[in-house]
């Protein structure tokens, strides 16, 4: 079971967002996620990130509380991101 889906089973109803986001492992990547964040004023609860070798993938969970109905724009925002292939929600 990953992170993310562990977390969202323990998680009671909230306003709190889970986004798990699979990329090619590039350094500028995790900033360029994180900078969603950080433009709306908001530092997630849980950031968790590993490479996958062979393919260097890059696995990023992240907790958030704060986002409410902009959740699903955040996500779709996350989409655009260059090296970004899928993201998943909750």
């Amino acid at each position: 079971m990953s992170s993310l889906a562990a977390a969202v089973s323990a998680a009671e109803p909230s306003n709190t967002s889970f986004f798990s986001v699979q990329a090619r492992a590039e350094p500028g990547l995790m900033p360029r996620v994180l900078e969603l964040f950080a433009k709306r004023g908001l530092v997630p609860d849980l950031w968790h990130s590993a490479v996958a070798r062979p393919g260097a993938r890059l696995t990023i969970d992240i907790e958030v509380a704060g986002l409410g109905d902009a959740a699903e724009y955040v996500a779709n925002c996350l989409r655009q991101i260059a090296g970004v292939e899928v993201v998943l929600t909750a």
